[in-house]
């Protein structure tokens, strides 16, 4: 499909079976309700949990639903009192202890990793926080006391709502006071701007231009995804997305680390040998509060980079946490029009639903 060619209001309308942009589109709306639904009234256990001197929180999920995981383990990383550890698996860390807090998150409390972790933790006397809406997870916050249910909003695709999940995550480790909370009024502020980043990037508009281009170029070309350590929660996020709702493969590099081993690869061998280097389309994610040798690093990178396809998204803001939410709205949108340019329902995920279903009968059987 040459550019000229490209009609990206049909191809939305014709394509966005499940309202993919329209999920895009509230991201700022489901962070600013997440932000604003704990409190100790509603949520009385809260107080219990607070006084509780924890060792650290242990985040359990999947998918789109361990994402938020991911982020808070940065910004405790960066501003925290106590380490977060994320766990994808069925079965639970033999270092674990009860003087961990558990933090289950499954948009449709289904996931049977989560559920099959959380039920043996809770089993040994955990202390378990559910973010889910509904559900097997939710319904053992009704057979163990120590159990206790955040309910988050249901009907959209779980990659859709990381914006629901993480608002009430962090809004959670903020009570706790395992992260220093955002005054409210530079929260408020941080919402506007990623309201403004929401409308600037939408690629159905004359502002959304650059990011439909963008889209163009990588849509022939294979994909790597680069940035600092901070970031890694962007780059997994960003390349589940490119999974998802493009249809794409895409590899990671952080920075430092693959300094270390994988840029000998990218000069080491020549283009005939390794055809798809040169022809690689590489995006340096980054923002303004890089460590200044991991800066210096990535320049060198970006002007010694084999390849003519190179960009830097920057994301915007002074925080952590806004970084790391404006590049949520870059990447949503961007991998949608990918998704559009490719003839794909980004909505459409049948090998997912294939092998939940082969599961399933074995369950059965």
């Amino acid at each position: 499909m040459a550019e000229d060619e490209l009609d990206i209001d049909d191809l939305s309308q014709r394509l966005d079976s499940e309202g993919m942009i329209g999920f895009t589109e509230s991201f700022v709306s489901d962070l600013r309700k997440g932000f604003s639904v704990l409190n100790e009234n509603q949520y009385p256990w809260l107080i219990d949990i607070k006084s509780v001197d924890w060792k650290g929180v242990l985040c359990f999920g999947m998918g789109g639903s361990a994402a938020g995981g991911d982020f808070l383990a940065r910004i405790a990383d960066a501003s925290g009192s106590i380490p977060f550890v994320v766990h994808r698996d069925y079965q639970l860390p033999t270092w674990w202890t009860k003087d961990w807090l558990i933090l289950a998150t499954s948009h449709s409390g289904n996931t049977e990793e989560t559920f099959a972790a959380t039920e043996t933790a809770l089993k040994h006397g955990a202390t378990v926080v559910v973010i889910a809406t509904g559900g097997a997870l939710a319904g053992l916050c009704e057979l163990y006391e120590n159990c206790h249910l955040i309910p988050s909003i249901a009907g959209q695709p779980p990659r859709t709502a990381f914006g629901h999940l993480f608002s009430r995550q962090l809004a959670l480790i903020e009570y706790l006071e395992f992260v220093p909370g955002q005054q409210p009024h530079l929260r408020e502020e941080m919402l506007n701007r990623l309201e403004k980043a929401i409308h600037a990037n939408d690629f159905r508009t004359p502002q959304g231009t650059p990011l439909l281009d963008l889209a163009m170029s990588l849509r022939e070309r294979p994909i790597s995804l680069l940035g600092p350590t901070e970031l890694e929660p962007v780059l997994v996020r960003f390349k589940n997305q490119l999974n998802e709702n493009a249809g794409r493969f895409a590899r990671i590099g952080v920075v430092p680390e693959m300094n270390h081993n994988e840029l000998v690869a990218w000069g080491g061998v020549s283009d005939d040998a390794d055809p798809e280097r040169s022809n690689q389309a590489t995006l340096f994610v980054t923002w303004e509060g890089m460590h200044k040798r991991v800066l210096r690093r990535i320049d060198w990178m970006i002007e010694h980079t084999p390849t003519d396809y190179a960009w830097r998204i920057q994301g915007e803001g002074s925080t952590l946490l806004e970084a790391l939410l404006h590049h949520c709205v870059v990447m949503d949108w961007l991998t949608i029009a990918l998704a559009f340019l490719h003839g794909k329902d980004p909505a459409a995920i049948r090998p997912i639903q294939a092998l939940k279903a082969f599961l399933a009968d074995e369950v059965s059987v």
